[in-house]
């Protein structure tokens, strides 16, 4: 709900500002109206994925998207985008939110700002992870990009500093993105499944300070792109153990993100490579501070190949590790997918995706597998509308 209002509060003020949108038509503001709506069914062969029923074939993940943008100058944008989810018995952190509402003002190509509602400009995918279309996979490389942390991982209520700088012919062109604001995780963020398999809540969830920024250097070679990012951040919220209540805390840490891409003709090459070290302190009244180090190092390679005009295949092998945990096949993943996909039209488009999963870190709950196993294979299909 707060996103919500957020959302709808911004969208109103800027619209009723005067001087900045007057008494324009809705020409004149540009409207645009934009989203799509997926159904996704998922089997697994053991392990039920994301509180979904998949060891016995599932269809409890769908999504509608509806994204609405103003124009009413030359250099100023008005966006917002709502997302109603369903995945599983999570519900989508509340099935409605509203995954980014800002005011984007472009002085020139070399500075630009957005406030509000942002998506957070870290790494190769976070910005376009919301927009299933843009997509060939059903499911992104879950070691940087876990599904059921989207919500958490795409967006800060804060601001962002944008531009590009060419560096003449032999340079290339080197593109900044500077964020900072705060970070909300939700009560049924994923990275808080351990604490639910153990019966312990956060009921509203964790908040904080995020800061960082982004490089991407587009090379004279064409199609190569490199980049990097920081990002800066802490969070804290009240914990809940049966009638015990308590705080947990993890103090400012820094991760960050290396990637690239590569495309030339019908290819596309990328990878990224994400390190989060993070101490996590959690504090009942009475008790002793418990402490818990974490170090999660993931990364992932992917390639695709564009077969035909509609039909695109790909594969991918994404990798995460927690260094400081007990070795279980909790401790980490492995997930080799092939994926292809085909686009009926420039609306319908179809989604397959085949998963070779060792290990349980992410996606799979105690609560959910009483006999969780340490490997699962998984089918995935979509079927995506856009307009």
């Amino acid at each position: 709900m707060r996103r919500f209002g957020l959302g709808l509060a911004l969208m109103i003020a800027v619209v009723l500002v005067p001087g900045v949108v007057r008494a324009q038509s809705i020409d004149d503001l540009n409207l645009q109206v934009h989203g799509y709506v997926v159904q996704a069914f998922v089997k697994s062969n053991q392990n039920s994925w994301n509180t979904t029923d998949s060891e016995n074939g599932s269809a409890s993940w769908n999504e509608a998207v509806v994204n609405l943008s103003l124009q009413p100058q030359a250099k100023l944008k008005i966006g917002v985008q709502g997302r109603f989810q369903l995945l599983g018995d999570s519900g989508g952190d509340g099935n409605f939110t509203v995954d980014w509402a800002q005011l984007d003002y472009t002085a020139n190509s070399y500075f630009g700002f957005r406030v509000g509602d942002v998506k957070t400009p870290i790494g190769l995918l976070n910005e376009t992870q919301d927009i299933d279309p843009a997509h060939l996979w059903v499911l992104l490389p879950q070691s940087v990009y876990p599904i059921a942390s989207r919500n958490s991982i795409l967006d800060h209520f804060g601001g962002v500093v944008y531009g590009a700088v060419a560096l003449g012919e032999r340079g290339g062109k080197l593109q900044y993105r500077g964020f900072g604001g705060e970070r909300v995780m939700g009560p049924n963020d994923g990275y808080f499944q351990g604490f639910r398999d153990e019966g312990v809540t956060l009921p509203n969830g964790m908040t904080g300070l995020i800061l960082g920024g982004t490089l991407k250097w587009e090379a004279p070679v064409r199609g190569l792109m490199v980049g990097a990012s920081l990002s800066s951040l802490d969070s804290s919220g009240e914990i809940v153990e049966g009638p015990y209540q308590g705080t947990n805390t993890v103090p400012r840490f820094e991760s960050p993100y290396y990637f690239g891409k590569y495309e030339r003709g019908r290819w596309m090459v990328a990878g990224e490579y994400n390190r989060l070290p993070a101490l996590a302190l959690t504090a009942f009244a009475g008790a002793p501070v418990a402490y818990n180090r974490l170090d999660q190092r993931a990364f992932y390679a992917m390639a695709s190949y564009k077969a035909t005009e509609k039909l695109t295949g790909g594969v991918y092998y994404s990798s995460s590790i927690d260094k400081q945990s007990v070795f279980t096949s909790a401790r980490y993943q492995k997930d080799w997918a092939v994926a292809a996909r085909y686009d009926f039209n420039s609306f319908l488009y179809a989604k397959a995706e085949q998963h070779f999963i060792d290990g349980t870190e992410i996606g799979f709950a105690k609560s959910d597998n009483p006999n969780l196993q340490p490997t699962t294979r998984m089918t995935m299909l979509k079927l995506g509308v856009s307009f």
